[in-house]
């Protein structure tokens, strides 16, 4: 899957092998994978369970990294970053968002969505950009004040999905993001990914077992035993 003349991929596989080593053996879990997304994609991933979809999410997000091959995010080669780039790049660059929602038990949602611009700016009045962008999914202001228990599970997704925006990144990751959640909300949060890639511009990456949820992406990922089909 080659870029088009004049675009530069924002993520670029190339020949990538991702081994984990296991006292039973090795596991495969990607077999040279080569692959390219361009700014502004919508891609949704696709295959049985233990067929790599995670760790092709895990090394976009350089939550993990290749054993063998290069793996390129904005132009740059991560395996040749040290720890500290790479936690800058996923930081600064990259939002995930999780089928668990992965929130703060103890911190309201405001604090829940802070949380990241305190890590990235050390300002703890950050709360103009918080609210902001929690209105922006479309949130109640009364539920700001809310811990995630008070939450039903689509507040707690759009809670989780404004944590994920907050930095502004151009990337967000998203496993399963509708996965705990009934078919009516999981369809207005897949609206809400349609937007912010339609009208924010967002490179989003989406696993999910879910045809339906699938059709929101511009294309599809296959992926069979490491191997993108």
């Amino acid at each position: 899957m080659s870029t088009s003349p004049g675009e530069e991929a924002i993520i670029r596989f190339r020949d990538v092998t991702k081994i984990y080593p296991l006292p039973g053996g090795d596991v495969v879990a990607l077999d040279n994978v080569s692959l390219s997304i361009l700014p502004g994609d919508f891609i949704a991933i696709m295959g049985p369970s233990g067929s790599g979809k995670s760790t092709l999410l895990n090394l976009m997000g350089c939550l993990d990294t290749p054993t063998s091959g290069t793996l390129f995010i904005k132009g740059r080669d991560v395996g040749s970053m040290t720890d500290e780039e790479q936690t800058s790049l996923r930081r600064d660059h990259i939002g995930f968002i999780f089928q668990q929602f992965n929130l703060i038990p103890l911190l309201t949602a405001l604090e829940n969505v802070q949380y990241p611009l305190i890590l990235k700016t050390g300002d703890r009045t950050c709360t103009e950009r918080c609210i902001e962008v929690l209105k922006s999914m479309d949130l109640q202001d009364h539920l700001f004040s809310h811990k995630p228990s008070e939450l039903s599970g689509g507040q707690q997704q759009r809670v989780a999905i404004a944590r994920s925006l907050v930095n502004d990144p151009e990337i967000l990751l998203a496993d399963e993001p509708t996965g705990n959640l009934d078919t009516k909300t999981g369809s207005s949060i897949m609206d809400l990914l349609k937007d912010l890639n339609e009208r924010k511009g967002k490179t989003i990456i989406m696993v999910t077992h879910d045809p339906g949820v699938a059709k929101f992406a511009h294309r599809t990922i296959r992926i069979v035993d490491g191997k993108i089909s």
